[in-house]
């Protein structure tokens, strides 16, 4: 169930949160100074990395958190992104080459967020091109694995379509190096991917896997790739277009 109250959700101390209100507000004003509006929810970043979230910034779409984090892994820019959830905004960095994460709340109080909600608003050059190692010292709990969050938002993110570069007719495997103990998988999650590091096989057949239905599969997969962890192959006998592919973006 979403939550009540976003204030609900803030730790002692975190009441200098900007208010989502007064974020817009400031966007709104840079908008009128420019002639592209998505510059300023796309703001200083790289030019490749700029293109690539521009894929999906289409009739008044904006990008998903997924989206922004696979697109800042892809081409290793440090980046900051300001979320609303409710009534705030908060900010998280990700440094695609250090493998971390820090947010201005403690990540495990984000990660227990209704993540479905997170709504980007802006992403912008990370305020640090490296993790600060005193601001590290001094509040640890505020960074973490990226390959967690990843894994976390795959699942129970906003998105629940395969990201476009692993759509289409494929197959697909887990590669032999990949470490599943690092994912803590249980259950459903644990056989299906065991089955994937044994066999390659496309979307269609892992949907009808137990536990699983067209929308898991996906996000599973999602997960697997952002963890660098996917084998694709476009020419394998299981790989298959079958309509309902098109429907990823």
């Amino acid at each position: 169930m979403p939550l009540p109250h976003f204030e609900s959700t803030l730790p002692m101390g975190a009441a200098e949160l900007i208010r989502a209100s007064v974020f817009q507000r400031r966007m709104e004003l840079e908008r009128d100074s420019i002639d592209e509006p998505a510059s300023t929810r796309l703001s200083s970043l790289e030019p490749s990395l700029l293109q690539d979230l521009l894929r999906f910034e289409s009739n008044g779409r904006r990008s998903e958190l997924l989206e922004v984090l696979a697109g800042a892994v892809r081409h290793t820019s440090a980046v900051t992104v300001h979320l609303q959830l409710y009534e705030h905004v908060i900010a998280l960095s990700v440094y695609p080459r250090q493998r971390l994460v820090h947010g201005v709340l403690p990540m495990e109080q984000f990660l227990e967020l209704q993540l479905t909600e997170l709504e980007v608003l802006r992403v912008e050059r990370a305020w640090h091109a490296t993790p600060d190692a005193l601001e590290r010292a001094g509040e640890p709990g505020h960074f973490a694995s990226l390959a967690r969050l990843l894994w976390e938002l795959a699942l129970r993110g906003a998105r629940d379509e395969l990201l476009p570069e692993i759509a289409g007719q494929a197959a697909y495997r887990i590669t032999p190096t990949m470490d599943l103990k690092a994912l803590e998988l249980s259950g459903s999650l644990a056989s299906a991917c065991e089955r994937l590091k044994r066999r390659t096989t496309n979307l269609r057949e892992i949907s009808e896997w137990p536990g699983f239905d067209r929308t898991r599969a996906m996000r599973m997969l999602n997960g697997l790739y952002l963890q660098s962890g996917l084998m694709i192959s476009r020419t394998h006998p299981a790989a298959t277009n079958e309509g309902w592919f098109a429907s990823a973006n």
